[in-house]
């Protein structure tokens, strides 16, 4: 059994006060970071474009076809000068990306100095000018940007109800993706997601003026939360980053960090063969208990020393909420803020969140959302759909999470309904770990091959999840606990905690579900499994890998991306925003994960070539960030903690940070650009060809264009199809 009850694997708490930017457990290492060879490093050129303002993630970058830049403010400091003070989207007056390939568009921006320069955001070129802000008022007054209401219209904030919150509202706002209605690109909707629970996206219609201006109509602006159809689906939490996809919809990505069931690298078959889950569970297990966030609490409470980091804790922050979105009546609120009593009558489903969403129809009113649970369940990142229209590389944020890759059997836009999307998960393994633990990350290729998880209809896995709608906190308790909840609340739910942590929730997928599952699919393969148990890896996508053995143990898989209408030969980036603990060899961590190797604290940016079927074997280092320990004169100057990652038409890719300090003189993260070595790196200067070589590919227009779809947002038969 893997021994993870060190307190000093805990996640870092401070996560639940920042709301969507989660730092790594290496942060506090400091300088005791070991000095790995050729960290930082880069092969090609790395040039700083903008510091955003103090306290705010660099999130959301999105390149127009004029060449404009926008991304979002998220979470800046409440301390920093208006309008900085305050999350928002905005974009840089009068400056345009050029992609002749020439990489002279701009000079880089020096480091900030100052504390003026420290609060506002600032640009290589042009001005940062904010389309819109949270909180401003949008459909017609109704609503506040970023905003999520109950079913009632009444606005979810700590104020009006119990429980916790994942972030302020609207405070995090973070992917942006444009949708042209016009063939010029000038005229469009810009959707946005905002990285709270209950999650949101909101769609605002803008437009560039004579001028060359971007002008946003806040009038005939929506929060997608507070319409029908997405209530329906059960709404969304944590909006993350996200995709513009081949048939021209914005993909929003669920960051669900509340789905690990088990801490870290452990396995399920550790807490069977060890009789107990004490020093091993994670937050899953305890989703539908009364203030669910508090466990990590009452785990301390209960365990003292003995105690360990129940991993993803502390998103379970704003579940509650989310019940009161779904319409759950509002229970009795302590002094702390906490509930006293169970919710009794709605309550989210676990299984329900995780996933990436497809905003169909997007110009109707409103937008049809799917959830395409098919392609997994985890703390979703991004997509990245190729341009067959069939692959899609996706990463999982967070400690001991991963890359995984789903293959639909036909063209995702060509099923006339998106329930009977079928396809394959897969999951990584790493062949070469012995390799790599000879040599520093940034000499050493990753080598992969993807292990067949299973195959299923979006239909069949919704169905799956259906069976387990219903749940509510009382069953928690009355599922777990021997003492009436009614006559001493307190007694039962330790009792069911302690329940919980020995023998698992048993009101959702058991631990030998899964492990009957895993022995299954070691003697009879992927489809040979039970029917009862092909459910497994599709809701428990990080269990069900682990268990086989996946290289599940990735530090933060924060992005990925390609240039439209890549193909075979072109590049897909992935952005590991840290790469140590169970990843590494460092004392303490060793023989934890599959993948041993060098610990880089500040992350690392692989690059992978399209195979001829769209599938990727290497991962080369590109990119890898400074130690820890590094001082200014190496750090300031270094990409720290890679987020998103955006391929540009040129094959240049915007590197995001959401990084914390290390040694930097400044502590503002930044938009790196990244140029490839040489123009004969997969990707480099392709981008626009391929744009119209390939079928519906490009953005705005150029994508529109290619994919039957008229600017009324109603799909089109494709030809492809």
């Amino acid at each position: 059994m893997v021994e993870l009850n060190r307190r000093n694997l805990m996640e870092a708490s401070v996560a639940a006060a920042l709301g969507a930017s989660v730092t790594g457990i290496a942060a506090g290492d400091g300088p005791d970071d070991p000095d790995t060879p050729l960290a930082p490093h880069v092969k090609g050129e790395l040039k700083r474009f903008s510091s955003t303002a103090l306290g705010a993630e660099v999130t959301g970058p999105f390149v127009f076809e004029d060449g404009s830049l926008l991304y979002s403010l998220q979470h800046p400091s409440r301390d920093n000068a208006d309008p900085y003070d305050e999350s928002g989207i905005g974009y840089f007056s009068g400056f345009q990306f050029e992609f002749d390939g020439s990489n002279d568009d701009f000079d880089e921006l020096p480091t900030p100095q100052t504390n003026a320069e420290r609060e506002t955001v600032r640009g290589a070129n042009g001005e940062f000018t904010f389309l819109a802000q949270a909180h401003e008022e949008i459909n017609g007054g109704s609503e506040e940007l970023g905003v999520v209401q109950t079913p009632d219209s009444e606005n979810i904030t700590t104020d009006e109800f119990a429980g916790t919150q994942y972030g302020d509202a609207a405070y995090n706002p973070d992917c942006n993706q444009f949708v042209a209605t016009n063939d010029a690109g000038t005229e469009g909707l810009l959707f946005t997601n905002w990285e709270n629970s209950p999650g949101n996206v909101s769609r605002i219609p803008i437009s560039r003026t004579d001028e060359g201006e971007w002008e946003a109509d806040l009038e005939n602006a929506i929060n997608l939360a507070n319409t029908e159809p997405m209530r329906e689906l059960g709404g969304t939490r944590i909006n993350c980053y996200g995709d513009l996809s081949p048939w021209n919809t914005m993909i929003s990505s669920e960051e669900n960090y509340a789905h690990p069931r088990i801490s870290l690298a452990a396995t399920v078959g550790d807490v069977l063969e060890s009789g107990t889950g004490k020093g091993l569970r994670g937050a899953h297990e305890f989703w539908n208990r009364p203030n669910p966030s508090e466990i990590q609490n009452a785990v301390d409470d209960y365990y003292g020393d003995e105690s360990w980091g129940v991993q993803g804790f502390w998103a379970m922050t704003g579940v509650e909420f989310l019940a009161y979105y779904l319409g759950a009546d509002p229970v009795d609120q302590g002094s702390d803020g906490n509930t006293t009593r169970p919710i009794t009558d709605v309550y989210p489903n676990p299984y329900r969140y995780g996933y990436h969403i497809d905003l169909r129809e997007p110009t109707a009113d409103p937008p049809q959302p799917v959830k395409y649970y098919v392609m997994g369940r985890a703390a979703w990142e991004s997509p990245d759909i190729q341009s067959d229209r069939k692959t899609v590389y996706g990463c999982s944020d967070g400690d001991s999470k991963g890359i995984y890759k789903f293959v639909a059997d036909e063209a995702i836009d060509c099923y006339d309904d998106p329930m009977d999307l079928a396809g394959t998960l897969y999951a990584p393994n790493v062949t070469n770990e012995e390799a790599a633990r000879e040599l520093p990350p940034a000499d050493v290729d990753l080598e992969i091959e993807w292990l067949k998880l299973g195959h299923a209809t979006n239909r069949e896995v919704e169905a799956w999840i259906a069976e387990y709608d219903g749940v509510t906190q009382e069953d928690y308790l009355e599922s777990h606990a021997e003492t009436d909840w009614e006559d001493d609340f307190e007694a039962a739910l330790e009792e069911a905690d302690r329940e919980v942590v020995d023998n698992g929730n048993q009101d959702y997928i058991s631990d030998e579900e899964i492990v009957r599952w895993a022995e299954q699919w070691e003697d009879e393969g992927p489809d040979g499994v039970s029917p009862e148990l092909r459910r497994i890896p599709f809701l428990e996508t990080r269990a069900a890998a682990t268990e086989i053995g996946a290289s599940i143990e990735f530090n933060k898989a924060e992005g990925v991306d390609s240039v439209d209408g890549a193909g075979p030969g072109d590049a897909v980036y992935f952005a590991i925003s840290e790469l140590n603990d169970d990843m590494s060899n460092e004392e303490g961590y060793e023989g934890v994960g599959d993948i041993q190797i060098d610990r880089v604290d500040g992350g690392v940016v692989y690059r992978a070539e399209l195979e001829r079927d769209f599938d990727v074997s290497t991962l080369e280092p590109v990119i890898v960030g400074p130690d820890a320990s590094d001082p200014a004169d190496v750090a300031d100057d270094a990409l720290i903690n890679v987020d998103n990652v955006y391929v540009m038409d040129d094959g240049r890719v915007l590197c995001c940070e959401d990084a914390d300090q290390f040694g930097r003189s400044y502590s503002n993260d930044c938009l790196y650009v990244y140029e490839p070595a040489g123009n004969d790196v997969p990707g480099r200067g392709r981008g626009r060809q391929r744009c119209d070589d390939h079928p519906g590919n490009g953005r705005g227009p150029r994508r529109k264009a290619g994919r039957g779809r008229g600017n009324d947002g109603e799909n089109g038969a494709d030809d492809d199809c």
